[in-house]
């Protein structure tokens, strides 16, 4: 174990790789070997120049762990730094200089490893950073020519230029043009994503297809792949309860150490009647023995690649703590619209009359709903597009707008509305019974119904606008029963008729509908009121209370959403509910590799412990002492290689 992470017990943040650590460490093997063979050789006066090459050894070996000690004594503190060190000054009282050189050899190979793995896994997420262009082709806003300049000169509202197979340097907009992007690399998502004008694009995603002008609407420093290696940062000084416990005893632990070695040292010469050295040499054994190294890595070791396995399959989870929150839920709520919907009304259904022209109603429609900023105006303009129905350059007079009824105009001479009942009733327009019929058996199959009546008696109908289940909602709600998940609510601002006909068939143990974001932080509460442990999965805009309050929120499609990446414990970055199960299912493996670390961990010190009163070499201690170290690191970082389940 490093003497730089026993220092403030911190997983490690290794930007590059302990190249250093490891040559110091090759240099104390070397000197300790060049040293044990002049102790032993047969020319004579030799073994008495043994001794430069092993202090050379103790000094590669040991002096940023002498260092840390004493900045750690000077705090007033005692860590496992401490005990290596008391232990090497041991073995060179006693003369056994290449059992020092021994401790202190696997004493920073463990660090040294320790480092490797956590710059491997730092690797896996920083990687992602290196794939942001260093530099764009800008359209020099004056001469409107293409000029080749460094990412960090961009400023908001510059237009970049990003050909087929370049990487996209900047998080912007589409301003001109069309293609294909790979955002493999940000969001674990491996079918390309169509951009066109208005679309969203992230810097370090690739295009595909297509020369596209692209408008730059964040700082880099903003930028959602920045920010996301950045989080990932602050999550590796997050500590989780067991680490936080570990930490509460070390000190008085490693105390306990020194006062049970002091206490062999004296027991053993006055009750054993052993030699003062042989005292010492079993008062050292114990303190090497009893060093709690394994213990201490066993939860870093794990969280830190537990997350980065997490980041490179699109959920970023923002600290190990929220990990364990994974692995302990109990309840789950999950919003309705953008969670376990699409998120995007399209129109499902068109019933009009048989002597209906339905194109020229839907014209009709469009040109009224063109000017109103009603989000249900989308999938109307959405179906004349889809049907290649062109608006036509009417006359529209006399457009009024009234919140919660409707909108209405004149077009060409005809009165046309679409909107309630009460719209048509507060203009004195005759509210049909077939519509009315249609409308509400719409609103009963768990749609929007929107009539639209116009002046004309036969250019009349009602759309059914839906906001359609995810393809996957109902598998991956089956997905997350089988993950032993008690109890699955859903909680929705939508009626309660709205929100029973789009999840009929899904698994539900609670549907709570009409609630406002301050119902839902309500419903949060209450469900954590029985001490389980509660997730909330949510868009992350209109969701942000609840996410907040719930034990760990949950928030999808991070890739775009602000909000999300600020307010949300975890993110889908795929926009995916297949990523839950997925998340649930590491957290829980990283908790069950905890515990397989600290069962091994606290079972081999006992062992060492108790071997240590029956002559047990240090050499052999040493062994046991660091092996075990080495073990708990890679049962650790093996989480980066853990397949994933595919069921």
């Amino acid at each position: 174990m490093s003497s730089e992470a026993s220092k403030n017990r911190k997983p490690l943040r290794s930007d590059t790789p302990p190249i250093g650590d490891a040559f110091a460490t090759g240099i104390c093997a070397a000197l300790g070997i060049v040293g044990y063979a002049a102790e032993h050789a047969t020319v004579a006066g030799l073994e008495k120049w043994a001794i430069l090459p092993l202090l050379g050894a103790y000094a590669a070996g040991g002096w940023k762990t002498f260092l840390a000690s004493i900045e750690s004594l000077r705090q007033r503190q005692l860590n496992v730094d401490t005990l290596m060190i008391l232990a090497a000054i041991g073995a060179a009282i006693l003369g056994d200089w290449v059992e020092g050189v021994v401790l202190l050899f696997l004493f920073s190979l463990s660090g040294t490893l320790e480092k490797f793995a956590s710059y491997r896994t730092n690797r896996s997420i920083e990687s992602l950073i290196q794939l942001r262009p260093r530099v764009a082709l800008r359209v020099n806003p004056s001469t409107h020519d293409d000029e080749t300049i460094e990412v960090e000169q961009l400023s908001l509202g510059d237009l970049v230029r990003v050909k087929p197979g370049e990487r996209f340097p900047v998080d912007g907009k589409v301003t001109d043009g069309e293609s294909w992007s790979d955002e493999s690399t940000l969001t674990g998502e491996s079918r390309l994503i169509h951009k066109q004008t208005g679309s969203q694009v992230f810097s370090g995603t690739m295009n595909s297809q297509g020369t596209v002008l692209v408008e730059m609407t964040k700082l880099i420093s903003d930028s959602t792949l920045e920010r996301i290696v950045h989080m990932v940062h602050e999550a590796q000084a997050q500590k989780t309860p067991t680490q936080k416990l570990v930490e509460s005893w070390q000190q008085p632990y490693v105390s306990l150490v020194l006062l049970g070695s002091a206490v062999t040292f004296f027991g053993a010469h006055w009750v054993h009647g052993d030699s003062w050295n042989s005292a010492f040499y079993h008062a050292m054994v114990l303190l090497v023995a009893a060093s709690p190294c394994a213990v201490v890595l066993s939860s870093p070791a794990v969280m830190l690649s537990a997350i980065a396995l997490a980041g490179r399959q699109g959920v970023l989870v923002k600290g190990a703590v929220h990990l364990e929150h994974l692995a302990q839920m109990e309840i789950l709520a999950l919003d309705k619209t953008g969670t376990i919907t699409r998120g995007k009304p399209s129109i499902v259904e068109i019933w009009s009359p048989p002597e209906c022209n339905v194109p020229k109603l839907l014209q009709l429609a469009g040109v009224v709903e063109k000017q109103s900023e009603h989000p249900l105006a989308i999938p109307i303009l959405k179906e004349l597009e889809n049907r290649e129905i062109q608006l036509p350059k009417s006359a529209l007079r006399d457009f009024q707008s009234h919140t919660g009824l409707g909108v209405h105009a004149n077009v060409d001479g005809l009165w046309v509305g679409i909107g309630r009942e009460g719209l048509f009733e507060n203009h004195g327009i005759d509210f049909p019974d077939d519509i009315r019929f249609h409308a509400e058996r719409m609103r009963s199959n768990g749609q929007t119904a929107l009539p639209v009546i116009t002046s004309e008696y036969s250019l009349r109908g009602v759309i059914g606008v839906a906001d359609p289940l995810r393809d996957n909602a109902k598998s991956t709600i089956e997905a997350l029963k089988r993950t032993g998940i008690p109890k699955i609510v859903l909680l929705t601002g939508d009626h309660l008729n709205v929100a029973l006909a789009i999840t009929r068939g899904l698994e539900l143990d609670e549907i709570h509908a009409g609630l406002l974001p301050e119902d839902k932080v309500k419903q949060i509460v209450r469900l954590g009121e029985s001490g389980k442990c509660v997730a909330m999965v949510g868009d992350g805009v209109n969701d942000a209370p609840a996410l907040a309050a719930a034990d760990i929120g949950i928030a999808m499609g991070g890739a775009g959403t602000d909000v999300a990446l600020e307010v949300a414990d975890a993110v889908l970055m795929r926009d995916d509910l297949n990523g839950l199960p997925l998340a649930i299912w590491i957290g829980r493996t990283a908790q069950s590799r905890v515990r397989q670390n600290m069962v091994f961990a606290f079972g081999m010190i006992g062992l060492l412990v108790i071997a240590s009163f029956f002559n047990l070499p240090m050499w052999l201690g040493v062994l046991g002492h660091e092996g075990s170290t080495l073990i708990v690191v890679f049962n650790g970082v093996r989480m980066l290689w853990e397949k994933i389940p595919t069921g």
